[in-house]
């Protein structure tokens, strides 16, 4: 997998305000309010800096949690984590392994055949119907 390496004034040129703060300063959208929250089309969800492939609709769910949530990465190698102990929390959060962009967390209360949900921000990603 290869590896983006730009400076934090590359990706300002690049992501607009929202994105980078983000994808670039670990921000969060507020719950309920992101694009692809209740999006229903079927398709691949991409990291908005790089379009790395990183979701598809096929494992997305209504967690209820706020963010588009789901239970599975298209490949795990293209998502990375990371300890998480801001906001007086411990948490996983999951990053871009190509661009480094924060992605939102991942957590051990999802759905079978994992366990897992990846709770996203909808501004970390992009969308590509099938």
């Amino acid at each position: 997998m290869s590896k983006i390496n730009k400076t934090e004034e590359d990706w300002k040129k690049e992501l607009n305000e929202e994105q980078f703060r983000i994808l670039r300063k670990k921000g969060t959208e507020k719950a309920f309010t992101g694009i692809y929250y209740k999006h229903k089309e079927e398709g691949v969800y991409h990291c908005a800096a790089c379009k790395t492939e990183l979701f598809s609709s096929e494992t997305k769910y209504d967690s209820g949690c706020g963010w588009p949530s789901f239970y599975d990465a298209i490949d795990n190698q293209k998502i990375k984590t990371k300890l998480d102990i801001s906001h007086r929390m411990t948490r996983i959060e999951i990053i871009c392994n190509s661009c480094e962009g924060h992605l939102g967390h991942v957590f051990e209360d999802g759905p079978q055949p994992t366990g897992k949900r990846y709770c996203v921000n909808s501004i970390s990603l992009g969308f590509k119907k099938n």
